[in-house]
């Protein structure tokens, strides 16, 4: 799936005396695997951006494509889009509904149609893959969790329709590094297998492990749109939003700086081990 915004500008209230947009002719393409990170101070547009890729919203002006098709001529099936792309929001709780955390998960997928063992195998997988078959767990109501366990069955309600993209807001909020870990392995597994991931997050240093691009939004637009080593290197514009650096990137450079080690081109402790190892 190839997903495309050209020009594409949103005005929440086109009858306001203000001129601002919550998105200012923002153009950028994503496709599969890849993992998308966008960043940026809180009111930049992001929300706004998510709500976008499934029609949610329809912009003042400017065009979505998928696979070069706009979504919103009136023969595009947003239905079908619907379930090819899943989003996790930021606060789970609006998406869990059902009796018990197994039915909650199992919803998404049951109304795709797919029912009986295929339901079960699909449930399944999706259960052992965020780390959730204890089975007291999958028969309890899911308001009866903790706000971490809350989002990863969110996440596992949408992994169940096997979307060709997943957003996610705010992944690693709540969540301990066990779950930060899970999160993490999801997206590298959907990577691999062909998927396309955003990742919509204030948390840098996860978005310095797991991303390898980088959207930076401010005033709804677009600021930076590039590799995560460029954008690290590029700390005036991280100053000028103010954005910190990742606290591993801090990390490591100070380690090069006094000598420890022979680079500052690192980005993750995974990197710095194996750095340190050869």
């Amino acid at each position: 799936m190839k997903i495309k915004f050209t020009d594409v500008s949103y005005h929440y209230n086109s009858m306001t005396s203000t001129n601002k947009f919550a998105l200012d002719k923002v153009n950028f393409e994503i496709s599969k695997k890849e993992c998308l990170g966008i960043i940026g101070p809180t009111g930049s547009g992001k929300t706004t951006l998510v709500q976008m890729f499934t029609g949610l919203l329809k912009p003042t002006s400017g065009n979505i494509l998928i696979e070069g098709l706009d979504i919103h001529q009136t023969r595009f099936d947003l239905d079908k889009l619907r379930r090819e792309i899943g989003i996790v929001f930021q606060f789970p709780e609006n998406q869990l509904f059902e009796e018990t955390v197994f039915d909650d998960v199992a919803f998404a997928a049951k109304n795709m149609g797919i029912k009986g063992e295929e339901l079960n195998k699909r449930v399944n997988e999706v259960l052992e893959i965020m780390k959730i078959g204890d089975e007291k767990i999958l028969s309890l109501s899911p308001y009866h969790l903790s706000e971490g366990q809350k989002r990863k069955v969110a996440i596992a309600g949408i992994l169940s329709m096997d979307p060709q993209l997943i957003i996610m807001d705010e992944p690693t909020a709540c969540l301990d590094p066990a779950g930060i870990k899970i999160i993490e392995d999801v997206i590298n597994h959907m990577i691999k297998i062909g998927k396309a991931v955003i990742v919509v997050s204030h948390n840098l240093d996860f978005i310095a492990r797991i991303c390898q691009r980088v959207l930076v939004f401010a005033d709804g637009k677009i600021m930076f749109d590039g590799q995560k080593e460029t954008l690290f290197e590029n700390e005036p514009l991280l100053d000028n939003l103010s954005l910190q650096l990742p606290r591993t990137i801090r990390f490591i450079r100070k380690m090069h700086e006094i000598g420890y080690i022979s680079t500052d081109k690192i980005y993750s402790l995974e990197e710095l081990k194996e750095h340190m190892s050869d």
